[in-house]
């Protein structure tokens, strides 16, 4: 097995290596099995011009402090965890706090900062690549050696697929995301405040001034979170409502079924280069997050990215699921299978 590159001691720009997938349509992403990390999604748009729409950095050796989780694959669980605790089967778990007294993202030994084994293929879908790793029993504080598969697929259809394939010999907490910040006119072109979005959903979760659940939902009718009618971005994220205030932005989760149907969840629209992306899930829960917390950080090709210039679209479980009894659980018991998709469609309007 590889050995972790989180404290710098090896060449990364030597050692990690780029997967490429093409379709009939010029459509081209790259990947690295560091971290099972999404390095570009390249697409023409409403003029034929060739447009990168997911940020990231110029340099491999970049990824190595990626706190920001760009282009990334989160496991073993995204989004908060209230109190960096969770109880199993009846054993209580202490996890790292990384965010105040909570933990997100699964402390700082993010499943991003890991190489995973890889392969490549085609089925009737369309291209893939497969990124591989067993996390052993207590890694990031969690139970059971975790057998992670996390597929990318490009369909000539301009869909790129995200399978996941788990499973477990202990009860442990799996609930995976993929943390793409999309800029649909470009990863380069500055704020996302005029693209559009539509989130199906007509509830979103609660959350107290530390953004941790109450287990609550809030119908999004009359308020700034309403995105059932496609609405520009920018047009309330800096008002008064709490919050929003709370989050410094858009960063809530919405609510859907629990059928674990594939189902349509939310379309964001590109300013001015004519791409959408409609995004398709069979989870519970869709992260909406507006890059709140970008500071000029340097990107790749020299673009500097400032506070919401970019937006990730999560499909997941709703946070501090292991702890709250009223929300779906996340919990994955010994030999079962946990398997999920999520869809992101590319079209030009």
């Amino acid at each position: 097995m590889k050995k972790s590159l989180f404290l710098e001691k090896a060449n990364i720009e030597k050692t990690a290596k780029k997967y490429v997938l093409e379709n009939a349509n010029g459509m081209r992403m790259e990947f690295t099995d560091f971290g099972a990390i999404v390095l570009s999604l390249m697409i023409k748009d409403k003029d034929g011009i060739v447009r990168d729409v997911v940020l990231g950095f110029q340099q491999m050796k970049d990824y190595l402090r990626n706190d920001m989780g760009m282009g990334a694959y989160i496991g073993r669980n995204a989004n908060r965890i209230k109190d960096a605790k969770v109880t199993i089967e009846g054993v209580e778990y202490t996890l790292t706090k990384i965010l105040g007294n909570h933990n997100i993202h699964s402390g700082p030994k993010r499943s991003h900062y890991e190489f995973y084994d890889a392969k490549t293929g085609q089925d009737e879908s369309g291209q893939y690549v497969e990124f591989s790793r067993l996390s052993p029993h207590l890694e990031q504080g969690l139970p059971g050696n975790l057998q992670q598969n996390i597929r990318y697929t490009l369909t000539n259809q301009n869909e790129f697929i995200i399978d996941y394939d788990m499973v477990t010999d202990q009860a442990t907490i799996v609930n995976p995301t993929n943390h793409c910040y999309f800029n649909l006119d470009g990863h380069d072109s500055g704020v996302i405040f005029d693209h559009e979005l539509e989130v199906y959903s007509d509830k979103y979760l609660e959350i107290d001034e530390e953004m941790i659940p109450t287990g609550e939902y809030v119908d999004v009718k009359d308020t700034p979170m309403d995105f059932r009618k496609r609405k520009r971005i920018g047009q309330d994220i800096d008002s008064d409502y709490l919050h929003l205030q709370y989050a410094h932005g858009y960063d809530h989760t919405y609510v859907f079924d629990v059928d674990r149907s594939l189902k349509k969840v939310a379309k964001l629209y590109g300013a001015h280069s004519g791409i959408t992306m409609t995004v398709f899930s069979d989870l519970c829960g869709l992260q909406v997050y507006s890059g709140n917390y970008f500071n000029g950080n340097p990107g790749k090709q020299g673009a500097v990215y400032q506070r919401n210039g970019g937006m990730c679209l999560e499909t997941q479980f709703f946070p501090n699921a292991c702890n709250e009894k009223r929300f779906p659980s996340p919990l994955l018991r010994a030999n079962e299978r946990f398997a999920s998709r999520t869809v992101y469609h590319f079209e030009i309007e």
